[in-house]
């Protein structure tokens, strides 16, 4: 089924509701058809034309730890040797308690790490156990590294590509 190219108005309106992130319900397409004025079938259609088109690269989730009682998150910094930094990196991107690990440029002679991953966990003695465990069973005794423990929680959100406006407030009731 081809579904028609939706008016420009609709088209922005549905883009700032989609930079908002995806309403928690079962039916989310319909949800923000609804806020936006079309049927769901077009919501669909848009997304899947943005994304063919390369407007939307990705469809993500974000977790808001800590009200879910992760309160203790480490960047460990590590400075690995040029020749063993990427063999390094996917060893410890591959730990199930790393969930991220990136790679940096280094900012001498300040900044000598090029290896970044994150450790969450509920308590500071939790993740540090966790590193305890990682250094251990990599054989990462010998690469000079740091933990930094976050001391503020930030706001998380995607990339934002249209005028806000009162009417797309996150906080105002949508109907059910």
């Amino acid at each position: 089924m081809t579904v028609a190219s939706p008016d420009p108005a609709a088209q922005q309106r549905l883009r700032a509701l989609l930079e908002r992130g995806l309403p928690l319900t079962s039916r989310p397409w319909r949800r923000l058809a609804e806020q936006c004025g079309l049927s769901e079938a077009e919501v669909m259609a848009c997304v899947e034309r943005w994304r063919a088109e390369g407007l939307i690269k990705r469809l993500g989730l974000v977790v808001r730890h800590r009200p879910l009682g992760i309160a203790a998150n480490a960047m460990v910094v590590w400075d690995v040797p040029e020749a063993e930094v990427g063999a390094v990196g996917r060893r410890l991107a591959a730990e199930p308690a790393v969930t991220l690990c990136y790679r940096r440029p280094r900012r001498l002679p300040d900044w000598p790490y090029n290896l970044f991953c994150m450790i969450h966990g509920s308590r500071r003695a939790h993740v540090e156990a966790r590193l305890a465990e990682i250094v251990a069973r990599q054989a990462l005794e010998a690469i000079p590294h740091r933990v930094l423990f976050s001391l503020k929680a930030y706001k998380q959100c995607g990339g934002r590509f249209t005028r806000e406006d009162a009417s797309h407030d996150r906080r105002a009731p949508t109907p059910a």
